[in-house]
């Protein structure tokens, strides 16, 4: 739309990502020291946190260093272990694997005692044009000297950009691709499955297509083929739902609602809120793992028949039966069939047979089909009825075991542990048969490592197993002992923001949680998981209302299943007052990100349970407040207005008098929304709780209170007293760092002012608030800002202008489900002014906003003085 290209700009979550290589604990301090640098450098280290192992997996190496940018390389004394089987040691296969054009930043410890073989490959390294080597004595010296050196690489890299080649147009249509998890590993013998589901998707007479098929057999990989292959099926996005770590009916569409990017935050039916962000959109829905939820499925055709051109795609083990559904039965790949051996052709090899050759020689480079073990590995995939789950667990032990090994042992355990399962449909008892069988070749302090990390949910981190550990047989060896699963294909490793994350596939965890049950343990191991997360709240919490309030928001958010998983345990043993602890501690981040419909839940169950087990009065106004939030607006009543009256009552008599403060001021909002609104007993309430929540130092609930009263007088036509209101918001909110507040306040101070005709006023913080609102990636703001801008454009007869950003803040508008209040409304007047004085212009702009995108949206709202400070944060978008 700006008519200019620019050369690719790295935003915060495109960082350079530094790959570090070294030996682990010969040179932990190194390590850290390293690390240190590239934060410093505000890049992103990527450190395999296992450190170069034995076995090491070389499509995991070969994914992080596809993500790669720079290569550091450690070297101290050691070599590293050479492996049997193996020719190098990790050490140096990461370095061969780092790609030629990569920049390789080697450093050398000084030493007298250094491995002959590392001295070899310190030698081929000096040699290699493309790595730049020096020496260092300490770790405090690497630090300062790592940090210089990418300093200067990236100044380099910087002159040489400036001549680069325009970037690939298609990075702008790349949304839908980061919405979809990318596989860890190369999809085989999936090509016929996706034409078919396209087929399927691409007919449109089905509203739901279900992938249906036991555990293990590659449903969600199907479904993420599907989405991938499905680009030009639904032009306005795919959205990826996972419901892995969601276990309750009523979690279902606050989980849509938050991949659709819909803000919860109580003021309208959320179903009514995913319908309209779903009406007139070709859109496709994926939501993988149905079967824990499925007395939900109702809910899909309701919203489908609201929102008629979008299409879901439902990955579950059993049929959902509701109106609407295309079942497609996901087969297993197919094995040579009789007693034929494995193909020694590539091009003719059965689907299981190449599944099992492309994952061992993940483990074991150089591993193939021969004459010798051709008919072991046939053998291997018949026992194993083609379950791409089970092919995968079977080839990761090559490392261990000959094919012949792997074949004898599965025909002697496969019959007497399926044997145990009966209850279970045949291939489900073959996929945790097989599992079973898997885990049974680890030593018995592993076996209890994986069973305990069924607690977690979805991914983890290293520090979290840590924390778990305390006490149980495997303490102090996560590291050795996360190596061993990772390499048995039984935990998944990656990196999330340079961290090391750690996930159990659906079923793998299943069986873990199985396993801990069935030694009468899991509450214990459960218990510890929710204290961790217990632990990380409080620590994170503090900083949701000040300038740390963005990191915080993404902190909860990437650990937002486990934080679930805690919740859940924390009510169901009965702990519920620290429930409701857990609960309130993150009232900001359920107002932020939108997530009131969730936690209610939560506490209507912990209510529930009152009648049996005693709570504290501050655990029953903490449920009692958040359960009444969204009824507060979407069903207003005079009980509702007298819940949060009790809830004002029980929290002054448990000594909360902040808590009791805002109860206060929701019952004012409450009160406002009544059919028959009591305004001025509002007002009185609002303004007591101000000057409450002023002296108590509750600076975030003061601006909010603030913004209510503000709103209040608005709408009673007390302009002035509401200019003074939101004027006020905002300087507490600023003076905070908490930007959220800041945009919200600010828009509507803007708003106001806009109205008054105070035009210059409001066309600074129409820009202010924007600016804001796209550092934090929050598109409510960004919709707002557009209209401000466009009515202040409107207002002054820029009618192209003004048409193109009205057209695309309504685009953002019906994508995350928003709609105002009337009265909060200021730019369509001026337009439809406009349309009557110009209107070829309006059509114009119109046209044209409705194929903005929102960062060229954004640009052309803003003053060509503020794009460059924005240029990066647009990349996201």
């Amino acid at each position: 739309m700006t008519g200019v290209q620019h050369p690719v700009i790295r935003t915060p979550d495109q960082r350079i990502r530094v790959f570090v290589s070294s030996t682990l604990r010969e040179l932990a301090d190194e390590r850290r020291a390293v690390r240190g640098a590239i934060e410093r450098m505000r890049l992103a280290p990527v450190m395999f946190e296992l450190g170069a192992r034995p076995h090491p997996p070389r499509e995991l190496y070969r994914s992080y260093l596809a993500q790669s940018d720079v290569f550091v390389g450690i070297y101290g004394d050691s070599y590293g272990w050479v492996a049997p089987d193996e020719e190098i040691s990790g050490l140096e296969d990461e370095y061969n694997l780092a790609p030629r054009t990569m920049p390789k930043l080697i450093y050398i410890k000084a030493s007298q005692e250094r491995d002959e073989r590392l001295s070899e490959l310190i030698g081929r390294i000096q040699s290699d044009d493309t790595a730049a080597y020096l020496h260092f004595r300490s770790a405090e010296d690497l630090e300062d000297q790592v940090a210089s050196d990418l300093a200067m690489l990236l100044a380099e890299r910087f002159d040489e950009s400036r001549a680069a080649l325009e970037p690939d147009p298609e990075t702008a249509a790349s949304a839908l691709v980061a919405r979809v998890p990318v596989p860890y590993t190369t999809t085989i013998g999936r090509d016929d499955d996706v034409a078919r589901v396209r087929d399927l998707l691409a007919r449109g007479t089905d509203r739901v297509v279900s992938l249906i098929g036991p555990g293990g057999i590659g449903k969600s990989r199907l479904a993420i083929e599907t989405a991938l292959a499905t680009e030009d099926l639904f032009p306005d996005g795919t959205y990826f739902v996972l419901l892995e770590g969601v276990l309750e009916p009523g979690l279902l569409l606050p989980t849509i609602a938050y991949t659709l990017g819909i803000r919860d935050n109580g003021e309208a039916e959320l179903e009514q809120r995913i319908s309209h962000a779903l009406a007139d959109r070709r859109v496709l829905v994926v939501l993988d793992n149905f079967e824990q939820i499925v007395d939900a499925a109702p809910v899909l055709v309701r919203l489908y028949t609201v929102a008629p051109t979008a299409a879901f795609l439902v990955t579950s083990r059993i049929v959902l039966r509701i109106r609407g559904e295309r079942v497609y039965e996901v087969p297993a790949l197919h094995a040579p069939p009789g007693t034929a051996p494995a193909s020694l052709d590539p091009a003719t090899r059965t689907p299981a047979v190449a599944l099992f050759v492309d994952r061992a020689q993940a483990v074991k480079p150089g591993f193939d089909v021969t004459e010798d073990n051709a008919a072991d590995l046939a053998a291997i995939c018949r026992r194993l009825e083609g379950l791409p789950l089970a092919i995968e667990l079977a080839a990761a032990k090559v490392r261990i075991l000959t094919p012949a090994g792997i074949a004898e042992r599965l025909e002697q355990s496969l019959p007497l542990l399926t044997a145990a399962v009966r209850d279970l449909p045949e291939r489900h008892r073959t996929m945790r048969a097989t599992i079973d069988w898997s885990v049974s070749l680890l030593p018995e302090w592993q076996r209890e490592l994986l069973e305990d990390l069924g607690v977690f949910a979805t991914r983890f981190t290293l520090d979290a197993v840590e924390a778990i550990g305390v006490g149980r047989p495997w303490e102090g060896q996560e590291i050795d002992g996360l190596a061993a699963l990772v390499d048995g294909s039984l935990v998944k490793q990656t990196e999330v923001g340079g961290r090391a994350v750690f996930s159990l596939l659906a079923i793998v965890r299943e069986y873990a949680l199985g396993r801990l049950k069935a030694r009468g343990e899991a509450d214990r191991v459960r218990a510890a998981h929710a204290d961790y997360y217990f632990g990380l709240v409080r620590r994170v919490a503090p900083d949701l209302g000040g300038p740390k309030q963005a990191e915080a928001v993404v902190q909860l958010g990437l650990e937002l299943p486990n934080l679930r998983a805690a919740v859940r345990h924390l009510v169901y043993t009965d702990r519920l007052d620290d429930a409701g602890d857990f609960a309130w501690s993150l009232l900001i981040y359920w107002w932020i990100s939108g997530f009131f419909a969730e936690v209610r839940v939560w506490m209507l169950e912990l209510l529930e349970k009152q009648h049996d087990q005693p709570i504290t009065q501050h655990t029953r106004a903490v449920a009692w407040f958040l359960a009444l939030w969204g009824e507060m607006w979407q069903h207003p009543s005079e009980q509702v207005v007298a819940g949060l009256g009790e809830c004002v009552r029980l929290f002054t008599e448990s000594g909360d008098e902040d808590a009791a403060a805002m109860a206060l001021a929701a019952r004012a909002t409450a009160r406002v929304q009544l059919t028959d609104p009591k305004a001025a007993k509002a007002e009185k309430e609002l303004r007591k709780a101000v000057t409450k929540l002023r002296e108590l130092g509750n600076g975030w609930a003061e601006a909010i209170t603030e913004v209510s009263l503000g709103r209040l007088a608005w709408v009673r036509g007390a302009t002035d007293d509401a200019l003074v209101h939101f004027d006020r918001a905002r300087e507490i909110a600023s003076s905070r760092g908490d930007l959220f507040t800041t945009s919200v306040a600010g828009n509507l101070w803007s708003r106001l002012s806009f109205q008054l005709g105070h035009l210059d006023e409001a066309e600074d913080e129409f820009v202010r608030t924007l600016l804001i609102s796209v550092r934090l990636h929050y598109e409510e703001g960004v919709a707002y800002g557009l209209e401000g801008v466009c009515g202040v454009a409107a207002a002054r007869g820029d009618a192209w202008r003004a048409a193109a950003l009205a057209v695309a803040a309504g685009v953002i508008r019906r994508r995350i489900g928003i709609f105002d209040a009337e009265a909060f409304t200021v730019h369509t007047p001026y337009l439809e002014i406009l349309r009557g004085r110009d209107p070829e212009s309006v059509a114009a702009g119109e046209a044209a906003g409705a194929d903005l995108p929102v960062a060229d949206a954004v640009l052309l709202a803003l003053p060509p003085e503020h794009h460059a400070e924005v240029e990066e944060a647009l990349r996201r978008w």
